[in-house]
């Protein structure tokens, strides 16, 4: 299936794996290139020497096009940024908007660069900078999401800007894929859905939750880090959220040291990352620095296991996702339904594109 996303970046279906923290690893990611999607490798998480270690590793799994994501406000995103030029990855992502200057130097190496946004002004910002596509995620995502559903960004969106837009938030099968291709979109991304597949590190006992997971176990909390934060509810969520002050301080301060020792990194560099997320809110300081080291609260979850301790980020599409198939199962089977259904709506008579119906009001 062709789309402006399969041929700005050369996969051979529009599906995007989304970056996850300790979850879009090497093996993920090539395990998703191989499969003919597109594979983005979550970098937040790693030194430098460890990304360009996880990017030869792909390289090295695969030939087939895959993507980096990193935090633009990371005080590293330059030297981030060198390191996917000078190992040639096809595609940078980036969960904050990057600045023109990061945006002209990776288009200048002819990286294609896919920022991810959560509102419509946000798309004509980085569509004015210079990005070469899109991906908006709806309050459906996992993570730290909005309060716009996908059904109504996504069209927002598509009508503002005129470079592909990838649609996220709510997405796990072909029926998606269809329904984002009517409302203009080039394709999905899908992050809890490729979490959710025998390729994923994540531990069986982790998966294992997450599948006896219903709608109702996805809750959007900010006792995290004072924003909205979509996950599963655990232990951890419910001990924050009963928490007073002076225990929630305790609490990011312990667990921000394990990641400052994990990470190599200084109480300076962490505070700063932590306010650098604030987005002109007023947090505590035990939101800061657990905003500073929420990586390591996945970490308990996602690599330890550790469901009681931990964090476990999620769409809410957790709740009707039975299985775990392998990735090339998975992409097989999300394309083979969303042609199925787009042949039979072409067999009922429904053209594949009416000129006489534009796709986009006139602006």
């Amino acid at each position: 299936m062709e789309t402006a996303l399969t041929r700005l970046v050369g996969v051979r279906h529009p599906v995007v794996q989304t970056a996850m923290g300790w979850v879009a690893g090497p093996r993920l990611v090539s395990a998703t290139a191989n499969a003919g999607a597109l594979g983005i490798l979550a970098s937040a998480t790693m030194t430098l020497d460890q990304l360009r270690e996880a990017i030869r590793e792909v390289a090295s799994r695969t030939t087939a096009p895959f993507g980096v994501n990193l935090r633009a406000d990371a005080g590293d995103a330059a030297d981030r940024v060198q390191i996917m030029i000078d190992e040639g990855v096809r595609v940078a992502s980036f969960a904050l908007a990057p600045s023109p200057e990061l945006i002209g130097a990776l288009k200048e190496s002819g990286t294609v660069v896919i920022p991810s946004v959560g509102a419509r002004r946000h798309a004509e910002k980085v569509a004015g900078w210079g990005a070469d596509a899109v991906i908006v995620q709806g309050g459906e995502g996992g993570g730290h999401t909005g309060e716009v559903a996908t059904t109504v960004l996504l069209p927002q969106v598509v009508d503002a800007v005129d470079i592909p837009v990838v649609a996220a938030g709510g997405f796990f099968d072909g029926r998606g894929l269809v329904a984002a291709l009517a409302y203009g979109a080039a394709g999905v991304a899908m992050g809890t859905r490729f979490l959710l597949t025998s390729d994923s590190a994540v531990p069986d006992a982790v998966k294992a939750r997450y599948l006896a997971a219903t709608v109702r176990d996805v809750t959007v909390t900010t006792a995290i880090d004072g924003l909205p934060h979509r996950m599963l509810r655990t232990e951890l969520v419910d001990a924050l959220e009963r928490s007073g002050r002076t225990t929630t301080l305790f609490r990011a301060i312990r667990r921000a040291a394990g990641f400052r020792k994990l990470s190599g990194r200084t109480w300076r560099g962490m505070i700063q990352d932590g306010l650098a997320m604030k987005h002109g809110k007023d947090l505590t300081w035990s939101q800061v620095l657990l905003a500073a080291n929420t990586p390591m609260l996945l970490k308990a979850s996602m690599v330890d296991g550790r469901t009681d301790v931990g964090v476990m980020a999620s769409g809410q599409v957790a709740g009707v996702i039975e299985d775990l198939p392998s990735c090339a199962e998975l992409v097989e089977r999300v394309m083979a339904q969303a042609e199925g259904i787009i042949g039979a709506l072409t067999e009922r008579g429904a053209p594949r594109t009416n000129p006489a119906v534009p796709l986009r009001p006139a602006r």
